[in-house]
């Protein structure tokens, strides 16, 4: 297995994104693709130095727009591996925005695929669409001595280009942030109450919450109890110091700003909520 004894930031995990079908393609159904996901994991993740972590770009931690992930995985990831077997429209275009991007990436290919016309002059790693252990075996050696060299070399020289600087000099393509307009804001914080909704459905939905109520009823309170997180978390407070039992001042700060009996069945139920939202804030789903 290919190694590296001078490396910038030696024992740092280095991010390497993973572009490939996932769905049935070509007569491959969805199990042959994981496997073939597990492949590409185990060759680069057996890389003994810098060590790697390979991932698809669409997973994450965290719940929220996929396509987002999407992109920006397919930016900040390190080094990049894709697969443009079956010629998925997805992965193709994944594969165009980071060779725009003009960033470390290393592409691999089943026997069955064709070259295509726009990325044939890039090397393309072959594997057997069979997954024959004997050339598999092969295929995971020679991918990690790829995906190392590529690596390397994109840390050794600001020149290193795969694919768009080989046709001249251009401006690369940059994520960065950036004024938005108004209404870009507010799709986003629907998109953050709508993500904030689905972990509160999971939290009071569970058999450990006594609160009942029509599903009118638990949309509505899920909805205010939501409003009541993204309130506490705008107040600026320290969890370090903050007490087990909400504060006196913070719990009135909250029904100002809240305004939210209406989604509750009494005041005495928004009060409840209130200090419900705050233990979750505090620790956490329980």
């Amino acid at each position: 297995m290919a190694q590296a004894s001078d490396l910038p930031d030696e024992g740092k995990s280095i991010s390497c994104g993973i572009v490939m079908p996932i769905s049935s393609l070509d007569g491959c159904p969805p199990e042959h693709w994981s496997e073939v996901k597990q492949i590409i994991q185990d060759a680069v993740e057996a890389i003994s130095a810098p060590r790697f972590t390979a991932r698809l770009v669409s997973d994450a931690d965290d719940v929220g727009v996929i396509q987002k992930r999407i992109v920006q995985g397919v930016y900040s990831s390190d080094i990049l591996v894709c697969d443009v077997s079956g010629r998925n429209p997805n992965v193709m275009f994944e594969l165009g925005m980071r060779l725009a991007f003009d960033k470390p990436t290393v592409i691999i290919k089943d026997d069955k695929t064709d070259y295509a016309f726009d990325t044939s002059i890039i090397e393309h790693i072959p594997y057997p669409r069979d997954l024959r252990f004997s050339r598999i075996t092969a295929f995971k050696k020679h991918l990690a001595d790829k995906v190392l060299a590529t690596y390397l070399a994109s840390q050794s020289s600001t020149e290193h280009s795969t694919f768009l600087k080989n046709f001249g000099t251009f401006k690369v393509a940059q994520l960065s942030q950036a004024s938005v307009p108004g209404d870009q804001v507010i799709l986003e914080m629907l998109s953050e109450m709508q993500q904030e909704m689905t972990r509160m459905r999971r939290t009071f939905t569970s058999p450990a919450r006594r609160w009942s109520g029509s599903p009118e009823e638990m949309e509505k309170r899920t909805l205010g109890i939501a409003k009541i997180l993204h309130a506490l978390d705008q107040m600026g407070l320290n969890r370090t110091s903050c007490t087990a039992d909400i504060p006196e001042d913070v719990l009135a700060k909250t029904q100002s700003i809240v305004h939210g009996p209406s989604n509750f069945k009494s005041p005495s139920d928004f009060n409840a909520a209130i200090r419900e939202a705050y233990s979750i804030w505090l620790n956490g789903p329980q």
